[in-house]
């Protein structure tokens, strides 16, 4: 796993979100940007997370971020746990691994004594100049904003 830390640049990349339109990275430029992985939409972890980060989006807005969500869900699950939700903020359907891989957060994981590949609850703060300027690596989904504002 080769994960982006802060002071690198983040790859160009571009992915599909919950509607079906393509977001990328350059349409952040000269815009703060937070993007959160999650593993799976509509699971508890994610939803405590997704869910904080609503609750607190006009804070986070309020000092210049832009958020994006995303996860290896198809496009369907995404606007399901969206609308479910009532999340402000697209979430991307990574189904191929694009921004995933861009970021470095697919790898090993241990759950309940198995391990298997999957994606690491990870979070970056990205510049106005598309460099890393913070990662969370331990997120707590229940009070995730608050280790970003």
């Amino acid at each position: 796993m080769n994960t982006l830390k802060v002071g690198d640049k983040v790859p160009s990349f571009s992915a599909k979100d919950q509607d079906g339109n393509t977001v990328k990275l350059s349409d952040y430029n000269g815009k703060k940007l937070i993007v959160f992985f999650y593993p799976k939409a509509n699971t508890p972890g994610c939803t405590a997370e997704a869910c904080n980060l609503r609750d607190n989006y006009s804070e986070l807005q309020a000092q210049g971020h832009e958020l994006l969500g995303v996860s290896a869900d198809s496009e369907k699950k995404q606007a399901n746990f969206k609308n479910k939700y009532d999340f402000p903020f697209p979430l991307l359907a990574d189904e191929d691994h694009t921004v995933i891989n861009a970021f470095g957060v697919w790898g090993p994981k241990k759950f309940m004594g198995r391990e298997y590949d999957g994606i690491h609850r990870m979070t970056f703060v990205i510049d106005e100049d598309g460099v890393v300027s913070k990662v969370v690596e331990k997120v707590k989904t229940k009070d995730h904003a608050a280790q970003l504002l």
